[in-house]
């Protein structure tokens, strides 16, 4: 079971501290001093989400097996490498804590986690999504990592204070909840794609395009909460087969409105290897309210 030593979790219910409690199955549960408690999933994961759950679409379960082959295969290997590289130098060698918001299949936080443990930094985990299928994976190649289905727009289940880093690859940002759970000495890490992100692709694919003005209205939406520090873009050249683009398609957001088999039809005429150029923007905040420059 993974260990929530350095991760005061709180109930989503009553905001009491949540503790691991082992149990006869061995997957044991989550439980506070009120009486609520959650059963870990057969997987591994534990489900807070209380009350009415959520109103948000989760990523299917052909959306996380695409996004697992793709990413299984190495092609976002160096922004994975960038985000441990912005990351693990803040962190403190003994007690660390981080938070993975949207971890998905938990991909990004494992390759954070190896980084640092390569330069013996012991890290406490907590990898946060609202797909289910996705944590199945992230429980089964981050086990050491507290995975829990939440909604990021619900109060974050952490006490004030309480983790050394926040990532964010790809994934909805509550600015206001990230404040609150870093320590002063903290850092959130943002990873959203650039202007021609996968242009190509999207061109044959129907993927989502990239607007105008994303990279200044993050800034914005971050500055009441954060300070920019600094920005770092990631440019991947890709060659994939036909496959591997209609993975590429149809791990995203555009997952949800697209067809798989109508995506490899439509990748059927382009000849391999497909080429595409991933454009991403990797932006390091410290607390505080005021923007930089």
């Amino acid at each position: 079971m993974p260990s929530t030593t350095n991760l005061p979790l709180q109930c989503p219910v009553c905001s009491n501290r949540l503790d691991l409690l082992a149990a006869d199955t061995g997957q044991g549960r989550l439980a506070c001093p009120s009486g609520h408690s959650f059963d870990a999933a057969r997987q591994g994961y534990y489900n807070l989400l209380v009350g009415k759950g959520t109103a948000f679409e989760a990523d299917s379960s052909a959306m996380v097996q695409a996004r697992s082959d793709f990413l299984g295969n190495g092609h976002y290997a160096p922004l994975a490498d960038a985000v441990a590289a912005a990351v693990v130098p803040f962190l403190p060698e003994a007690g660390a804590a981080v938070l993975d918001s949207g971890t998905g299949t938990g991909h990004y936080l494992r390759s954070l986690l190896d980084a640092a443990a390569a330069q013996g930094r012991t890290v406490a985990a907590l990898g946060l999504d609202i797909s289910k299928f996705a944590l199945r994976r992230a429980a089964r190649i981050n086990p050491e990592a507290v995975n829990l289905v939440c909604d990021i727009w619900q109060p974050l289940p952490l006490a004030d204070s309480s983790v050394d880093a926040v990532t964010v690859i790809f994934a909805p940002r509550n600015a206001a909840e990230f404040a609150r759970v870093l320590r002063p000495s903290g850092r959130l890490v943002v990873v959203t794609p650039r202007k021609g992100h996968l242009a190509s692709l999207a061109a044959v694919t129907g993927m989502l395009g990239i607007g105008e003005d994303k990279e200044a209205r993050l800034a914005e939406a971050m500055s009441g909460h954060f300070s920019a520090e600094t920005t770092i873009d990631v440019d991947i050249p890709l060659a994939l087969t036909r496959r591997e683009a209609a993975d590429l398609a149809f791990m995203g957001p555009a997952g949800h409105h697209l067809d798989r088999d109508a995506l490899l039809v439509r990748l059927d005429g382009l000849p391999e290897p497909v080429a595409a150029g991933a454009k991403f923007q990797l932006m390091v905040f410290r607390p505080g309210k005021h923007a930089a420059g």
